[in-house]
């Protein structure tokens, strides 16, 4: 077993370092963001007045409790500590079952006395303990913020709790999924699932006469983020939803290592699906096949890039109407935006969130490539006529399509909203300046997992999806925990161009447009003498 724990240990510390560290930054500047941005008890009502009265808006945040500072923090950070540790767990383990036994190494360890059970058993004490550290960071960080010992102690737990259902997800989806690919993509339509389970939970419960409060509905309980809310922390402080989620993630982790015994090495439980006997011409090149690998992410991200900008000019008009009645309201959007008018802050803010997206669909095109390598799958392609930085440069073209696709279609569904509602001819040129630049930020991301790929190819999953998380704290985040503008604006997506009262702030676009042309060329450059590494 230590052999085993070591040998995790030693693949995953950066990785664990990030989402641990993020986690704990994140619960930090969560408690001075309150209290500057809302340090009197009216200032909190308010914001969570206009909460409960925008169930969008209520979908996305946490469990409002109570106006104390401590239960706004909660409402404030708690679903995205879950987040962060749902991550972490269900890439953990999903990369030392599945992913190990593609790659060949789970069937060197069962030939040893180890057998095929204890590296699972090695993988479970291994999410529990990484989650663990998790829990206790982040409710030391609260502590030494000024925060309550036994909040801060629960927010800890929650948020480590959810991480060990997720672990169980993980787990349990490695058996069912013929590859890691497959099993990943299981756990996060999973984890995506739920967490707006939990939004839609909320807003379909009660809330007090006050509006200070909601008794959520039934549905919460179908969510391990619902559990995590339900512990209301520095308010009712409820220790037994942690538990549930504990319990119920040991359950499907015990669950994970019967369906392994039952299976032989290398099966899954849901088939691979067939492949056609002869290949189409459109499978002709190199660029070819990788579109053909990567299309089913690219259309899921490309949908939600959809949804987004509906979403940015239908509500405008709703925002508008919450933020007339309730100036925090208009705050809160103007501190994100840093945009004029208020219908420039409500695009300004969805388009942040298109930027995640976009910049999601890129890394995992990447990362792509790395798995491909990892899994030996690479070096037949190379074998070809094909060189090395032809391969590569395959997925970073297809990485910025996808980019594209994800960007043109919130600007198309942004176009068709503002018209339907009647918006004013200048939100047309907003929605354009605002998803060129998010275009732009995304491509950051891709030439930087780029380099990364091809300088330090085993950590280019972990600090791909790590530098997405940072971003979107620093970018979404950052101007409402009273973060500096300096910190701030070190997130591509923070600093992209913006239409301000009519007029165009360029902001950082030269550094971005700087950033892609350096890293994206220096991956290019160094591809040219690096070898495989096929060994993930």
């Amino acid at each position: 077993m230590i052999p085993l724990l070591r040998q995790r240990l030693r693949r995953d510390w950066l990785q664990l370092t990030l989402w641990i560290l993020g986690a704990v930054l994140l619960a930090y500047a969560g408690y001075g963001g309150v209290t500057q941005s809302y340090s009197t008890v009216a200032d909190r009502q308010e914001v969570l007045t206009a909460v409960m009265a925008n169930p969008v808006i209520l979908m996305f945040r946490g469990l409002p409790s109570d106006t104390s500072v401590g239960a706004f923090l909660a409402f404030e950070d708690l679903p995205w500590l879950a987040m962060l540790a749902a991550l972490m767990s269900t890439f953990l383990a999903v990369r030392h079952t599945r992913g190990d036994e593609e790659a060949g190494r789970s069937e060197l360890v069962a030939a040893t006395s180890a057998g095929r059970t204890l590296p699972t058993v090695a993988t479970i004490v291994h999410g529990l303990a990484a989650n663990l550290v998790l829990a206790l960071l982040t409710a030391l960080a609260l502590i030494a913020a000024g925060m309550d010992a036994g909040g801060s102690l629960l927010t800890g737990a929650a948020a480590g709790a959810t991480g060990v259902a997720f672990l169980g997800i993980g787990l349990v989806a490695a058996q069912l999924m013929r590859t890691s690919r497959g099993a990943n993509s299981l756990t996060v339509w999973v984890l995506v699932a739920t967490f707006l389970l939990r939004g839609i939970g909320n807003v379909a419960g009660t809330p007090s006469d006050d509006l200070t409060r909601i008794e959520s509905s039934w549905l919460v309980w179908l969510s391990p983020f619902g559990w995590a809310e339900q512990t209301r922390p520095y308010d009712a402080d409820y220790p037994w939803p942690a538990v549930l989620a504990l319990g119920f993630g040991l359950l499907l982790a015990a669950a994970a290592t019967l369906l392994q015994s039952a299976r032989d090495m290398g099966a899954s439980f849901i088939a691979e699906r067939n492949g056609r006997a002869n290949a189409t011409a459109a499978l002709s090149s190199p660029h070819a096949l990788v579109w053909r690998l990567s299309w089913g992410s690219v259309l899921g991200w490309t949908i939600g890039g959809a949804l987004t900008g509906i979403l940015a000019t239908t509500l405008s008009s709703l925002a508008g109407q919450v933020a007339g009645e309730n100036p925090a309201v208009a705050q809160i959007l103007e501190k994100i935006a840093r945009a004029g008018n208020l219908d420039e802050a409500v695009i300004t803010v969805f388009f942040t969130m298109l930027g995640i997206l976009a910049a999601c669909a890129a890394v995992q095109t990447i990362v792509r490539a790395r798995q491909e390598e990892a899994h030996g799958t690479a070096e037949s392609v190379l074998a070809a006529a094909v060189g090395r930085v032809r391969w590569f440069a395959d997925y970073a073209i297809v990485a910025t399509c996808a980019v594209a696709l994800v960007i043109a279609a919130a600007m198309a569904t942004a176009y068709l909203g503002i018209a339907a509602n009647g918006g004013a001819s200048a939100l047309y040129r907003v929605v354009t300046v605002t998803g060129l630049g998010q275009f732009v930020a995304a491509s950051v991301f891709t030439a930087i997992t780029a380099l990364v790929f091809v300088v330090l190819p085993r950590a280019t999953l972990g600090v791909g999806w790590a530098l997405i998380g940072v971003a979107s704290i620093l970018g979404m985040f950052g101007p409402l925990f009273g973060m500096p503008e300096w910190a701030t604006d070190l997130s591509p997506i923070a600093v992209t161009p913006v239409v301000s009262n009519g007029d165009v702030d360029l902001r950082g676009l030269w550094w971005l447009v700087a950033a892609v042309a350096v890293a994206g060329g220096g991956a290019l450059t160094l591809m040219r003498r690096r070898e495989l590494a096929a060994d993930g």
